[in-house]
């Protein structure tokens, strides 16, 4: 698999365990994850970027298999001060995880780029691939709800996602740049790699950086749905579709990435979709897609990886 070279966008909890699925079975030179950094926010003073340091901590063996999110093994110590002394306590911030804040704010302050944090703190953490967050620049994800404009991790961790949304908006988008790295990897890339993330607010505000889609049309992408029948294994993505009137299913995240998909990977169960999915000029390859453990993971990633080489040998 040496010849093949692949970038895959990610953001949250699917994204981190299909990046970390391709990462065991691919060389660290073969890989480079692009990540959604429109959740990014400042808490605390703290700069925090949560899908960042899911997928790191995924990549690195350090993440907390039972929440989801933050370390394992984690204390509550300063967490537990926090709360006792009538801070807000609704972002919670473990006692390691609170470390990599602190050197991610520190290290910003110091005129530091993120994408230059990101490889530092991947080097300690002992990540050898490439992570790139998808711009250098603050861009930041707000939802209109029912109830107003929100924040984006106001809406999905304080509001446990219960307003009803609207519309979504990435603030900064439009004057922003990829980070460095980002173009360059897509362009290097035999395929683009969509992970079964958040359509909405993880794949989307990668996809919306000036100049990322650009680079990636043409090339072959596919994308792994984040949706299973009509739910998501984790998320607000189904409930997102739902409330924008469109029911969710694997033929809605189909018709919500359109033409630049070449297949859509889905799951077993949603194969009664296959027509009307390759309708829309996109093939479909259906397994089963939920990552339930790290084995889970190999063997989606080996599948997917042997599904983008056989079609790759099959139009030469």
């Amino acid at each position: 698999m040496a010849d093949f070279i692949y970038v895959a966008l990610a953001g949250g909890v699917g994204g981190a365990k299909m990046a970390h699925g391709l990462a065991q079975v691919l060389q660290p030179e073969q890989l480079a994850v692009v990540v959604n950094t429109a959740d990014d926010f400042t808490h605390l003073g703290l700069r925090i970027s949560p899908d960042l340091d899911t997928v790191c901590y995924t990549l690195a063996g350090e993440a907390d298999a039972s929440r989801g999110w933050g370390r394992k093994n984690e204390t509550w110590n300063v967490f537990n001060r926090i709360k006792q002394l009538g801070m807000p306590d609704w972002f919670q911030l473990g006692d390691a995880d609170l470390a990599t804040h602190l050197f991610r704010t520190a290290s910003l302050e110091q005129g530091k780029p993120l994408s230059q944090v990101t490889r530092d703190l991947c080097r300690m953490m002992g990540v050898a691939l490439q992570v790139l967050p998808m711009s250098d620049d603050l861009i930041q994800t707000h939802i209109f709800t029912s109830e107003g404009e929100l924040g984006f991790q106001e809406y999905f961790v304080h509001r446990k996602c219960n307003p009803e949304v609207k519309a979504i908006k990435f603030v900064g988008i439009e004057s922003s740049q990829p980070a460095p790295g980002v173009l360059e990897a897509i362009r290097a890339a035999d395929a683009v790699i969509f992970c079964p993330s958040n359509p909405w607010v993880s794949i989307d505000p990668i996809l919306s950086v000036p100049g990322i889609k650009k680079a990636i049309e043409g090339k072959f992408v596919l994308a792994v749905s984040p949706i299973i029948g009509s739910e998501t294994v984790k998320g607000p993505a189904a409930k997102m579709f739902a409330e924008m009137g469109i029911p969710a299913s694997a033929l809605a995240v189909a018709e919500h990435f359109g033409n630049i998909l070449t297949c859509l990977m889905i799951d077993k169960q949603d194969e009664v979709l296959q027509e009307k999915i390759n309708t829309l000029g996109i093939q479909t390859y259906s397994s089963d897609i939920l990552m339930r453990d790290e084995a889970d993971r190999g063997r989606l990633a080996m599948e997917i990886i042997e599904y983008i080489k056989g079609w790759e040998s099959a139009i030469q």
